[in-house]
This record gives C-alpha cells, sequence and structure tokens, in this order.
C-alpha cells in the first residue's frame, strides 16, 4: 500500500519553490544525464542532446574530481537544510539529497526569488559540509547554477512534495509537514 503523504497546501503570502542543484562536475553539459544550460533552461523545453565533444571540454576545464556525496553527506544535509531554512526564513516542506544532486521544497515570501533562496542556501550548506569534511582549497561542493521553480498550481504542489518526500535518504522531521493527510495524487507528478 502507498504511504499516505500530507496534502500540501499553499501558505498564505508565500510561494512554494521547488529548488534543486548538482554536486561540482556530476551532471556536465553532453552527457547522458538529464541537464540544461542558459540558453536551454525554460519549462517544457528538452534536456540537452548528447555531445560528447561538450563532455570532453568540460571535463578538461573541471579543476577537481567530481563530488559525490557519500550516504552520510546526504543523511546531514537532509537533516542540516531545516536549519538552513529557518535562518532564511523559509518554511521548509522537505528535502532530498542524492549523491549528485539535492531537492529542496520551501515556501519564501512572495516578494522573494527563488534564485535568491537557490544561492543562498548552496551557500551556507556548503559551509555546512565543509565543517565537517574540508574541502581542498579552492575546491567547491556544487555545480554553478540549479533550477528555482516557483509552483502556483496545488496538484503541482502535490506532486512536487511526493516526488521529493520518496527521495529521500533519512526519515522525515517531526511535523515537517502541515496537517490534514490525504491519499497522493493520482495523476502523473513530476
Amino acid at each position: 500500500m502507498p504511504q499516505l503523504l500530507p496534502r500540501q497546501q499553499f501558505v498564505s503570502g508565500h510561494t512554494p519553490w521547488h529548488i534543486t542543484f548538482g554536486t561540482y562536475g556530476t551532471r556536465l553539459h553532453g552527457s547522458t544525464a538529464p541537464t540544461v544550460d542558459k540558453s536551454h533552461n525554460e519549462l517544457g523545453q528538452p534536456f540537452l542532446p548528447q555531445n560528447q565533444l561538450r563532455v570532453d571540454c568540460e571535463r578538461e576545464r573541471m579543476k577537481f574530481p567530481p563530488r559525490y556525496l557519500s550516504n552520510e553527506q546526504r543523511a546531514f544535509i537532509e537533516t542540516e537544510i531545516t536549519a538552513i531554512c529557518d535562518r532564511g526564513g523559509w518554511q521548509y516542506r522537505t528535502c532530498a539529497a542524492e549523491s549528485d544532486h539535492v531537492h529542496v521544497l520551501c515556501d519564501v515570501l512572495r516578494e522573494i526569488h527563488g534564485e535568491k533562496v537557490r544561492r543562498l542556501i548552496k551557500r551556507w550548506l556548503g559551509q555546512a559540509l565543509s565543517e565537517k569534511w574540508p574541502l581542498p582549497t579552492g575546491a567547491t561542493w556544487w555545480a554553478e547554477e540549479g533550477s528555482n521553480i516557483a509552483i502556483h498550481d496545488e496538484h503541482y504542489l502535490n506532486n512536487c512534495f511526493a516526488y521529493i518526500f520518496r527521495q529521500r535518504t533519512t526519515p522525515p522531521r517531526a511535523g515537517a509537514s502541515p496537517p490534514p493527510v490525504s491519499p497522493p495524487p493520482t495523476h502523473d507528478g513530476i
């Protein structure tokens, strides 16, 4: 039986943002992993086509090996992100850390854009990770950019929550999601 997830609803005065960012060097443009670039990043556009020459060029420009997150680091991220959201004044909904990318779903005051939130999350999370797992001088945890999608539709919000929640490495924190509980949406989600 599928796990019942809390029904997600909009918070007055806030916009939910689905924020995603990758780890350094793990999703090179033109590789088999889905990626976008500055010229191909509109919602609904196809991902970049495979291009081995572009992959090779990007790999040559890398100053450090690709950064993959260990299970311990993934669990740390999923725990630490709640404090980071509190620090930024954002309402945490859920987060999932994979070996090569992180998803965060949080509510932000309407006048603040998700790109600013993504940049702060990456900075603060990178600082917290580096306190436990120091990096070589000049190295970074994260790829340069990422994705920030404002959510304006409750169906999409619930699909996004389920998509992220089901990828978690760790159990969710107590009280992470508002009640009431209802069955997950039956439509195909993201």
